[in-house]
């Protein structure tokens, strides 16, 4: 039983944490299940982030890839780069005015060494050129502090970013 309130407590925070990131601190677009920063550990506003996420060893998409060789896969770490960049892009702007960036181009993506479940995996952007409306950021995620991706990515400002009717 008690082991079962803890697991109710752990997803309860985890929840709390990321309506913080994407409502009301940082403005991601994205919504659970498709949100993989989990931790702001240096944010420089506008230019650079150091985050970090985790992923959990239950979540289905390791039934297939791999089977009993669990792997995260590369796009999920691409999309887990983006969404820290995305955050130091928009945290260059007033809160109550913060823009949605999309991912609009993957420069270079180079995969170095596997990022598993349940390893913390350090995600880091900076951002390297822009212009009125795209952000170019160098990108890497570490595992264990050894690199295990490493790229450029383009963002750009999402000034019509419709919502669909909930």
């Amino acid at each position: 039983m008690a082991s079962d309130q803890k697991d109710h407590q752990d997803r309860e925070s985890k929840a709390d944490y990321l309506s913080l990131i994407t409502d009301h601190f940082l403005g991601l677009p994205h919504r659970p299940p498709f949100v993989f920063v989990r931790e702001i550990v240096e944010c420089h506003p506008g230019r650079s982030v150091h985050a970090r996420t985790l992923f959990d060893a239950d979540d289905p998409m390791f039934a297939g890839h791999f089977p009993d060789n669990p792997l995260v896969p590369g796009v999920i770490l691409t999309e887990a780069l983006a969404q820290a960049a995305g955050i130091a892009a928009a945290s260059g702007y007033p809160e109550t005015e913060r823009p949605f960036f999309l991912l609009s181009a993957i420069r270079t993506m180079k995969f170095l060494q596997a990022a598993r479940p349940e390893k913390k995996i350090d995600l880091r952007a900076e951002k390297i050129g822009a212009t009125e409306a795209l952000f170019q950021f160098k990108v890497t995620a570490s595992v264990d502090g050894a690199l295990a991706a490493e790229g450029q990515i383009v963002l750009s400002l999402a000034t019509s970013f419709a919502r669909a009717a909930e």
